[in-house]
């Protein structure tokens, strides 16, 4: 076959075989749309896992800020509760520090106050108010939480703080960065606060993640202060610093922190030790270490039953 033959042959499979490649690529994106819509299709259709109230629920109406758990008792799986008949009341602008062993139902408590479950039995109130029977939006707006790990959107750190409250100006992120221990370092990155922290903040060390979320819990300012040991994965020295943070959030607040750094506790007005599902002992948190045997072997490290 001549030469010229076979380069014409090559020229026109070349020509063949773009279209056909770019043909093959429509259709895996076409095929792989339909099945992520099916995906969503299927997720649309799930009932929540806790169902609104008749109607979309009450108003909430805001009288100060207390919290109150009535005989809560919870469980996750059926033959295993987290808290049996658990009560507590935290009274407007007070700083109660939740501790205890692990798995016994510290961190639930937030989950029930901010609704993400219902108890089997008791009731949880706010101001007064049972939390399922009212529209969620209407009192989760006086709720500030700071998780333990905090969730950030694949987008910058000044969106990430501003999140907290989007019509923040860009001085009131800075000062609750400043306030949080986080500017200094976010002034160091490549682009500031433009910078992108990648997704669920992949890009920033898990204490950096906490100060951000600390930073967005002061810019919202909210009435009520959820803390699910939002310092755990700082150092002692960073933590130390915070503490101008802690005592701004604080201040007037009524305030609900999971502790296991004592320093932290020491900030607080009352201590609930949980045991068991239920609060064992209750009182300021130098009273209990003086007449509570168990309370003070818990902050020594002894085993239960030692």
């Amino acid at each position: 076959m001549p030469v010229g033959d076979v380069v014409a042959i090559n020229g026109i499979l070349a020509q063949m075989m773009q279209p056909l490649g770019i043909l093959g690529g429509v259709y895996r994106v076409t095929t792989q749309g339909f099945v992520d819509l099916g995906k969503l299709a299927t997720f649309l259709s799930q009932a929540p896992a806790v169902p609104p109230p008749p109607g979309g629920g009450e108003a909430f109406t805001f009288h100060g800020g207390e919290l109150e758990f009535r005989g809560v008792h919870h469980s996750y799986s059926e033959g295993n509760p987290i808290l049996a008949g658990l009560s507590l009341v935290v009274p407007p602008g007070v700083k109660a520090a939740i501790v205890g062993p692990s798995g016994s139902g510290k961190s639930t408590l937030l989950r029930l106050l901010y609704r993400f479950a219902d108890p089997q039995q008791g009731q949880v109130l706010f101001d007064g108010q049972d939390v399922r029977d009212l529209d969620p939006s209407s009192f989760r707006k006086y709720l500030g939480i700071v998780p333990q790990d905090c969730s950030l959107f694949n987008d910058t750190v000044g969106f990430n703080i501003r999140y907290g409250r989007p019509d923040a100006s860009d001085e009131e992120v800075e000062r609750a960065a400043r306030l949080a221990q986080i500017h200094d370092h976010i002034i160091s990155l490549p682009e500031g606060y433009n910078t992108s922290v990648g997704e669920r903040g992949l890009k920033l060390s898990g204490g950096e993640r906490q100060r951000i979320g600390i930073a967005r819990c002061l810019l919202r300012d909210p009435a009520v202060v959820l803390l699910d040991e939002a310092t755990s994965s700082l150092d002692v020295r960073t933590e130390r610093h915070l503490v101008d943070a802690m005592d701004e959030l604080m201040r007037g607040r009524t305030f609900l922190i999971v502790a296991h750094r004592q320093s932290t506790v020491e900030r607080c007005d009352i201590v609930a030790y949980l045991e068991g599902g239920a609060v064992v002992e209750l009182g300021p948190h130098q009273e209990l270490l003086s007449r509570s045997e168990k309370y003070r072997r818990f902050w020594e490290g002894v085993p239960a039953g030692s």
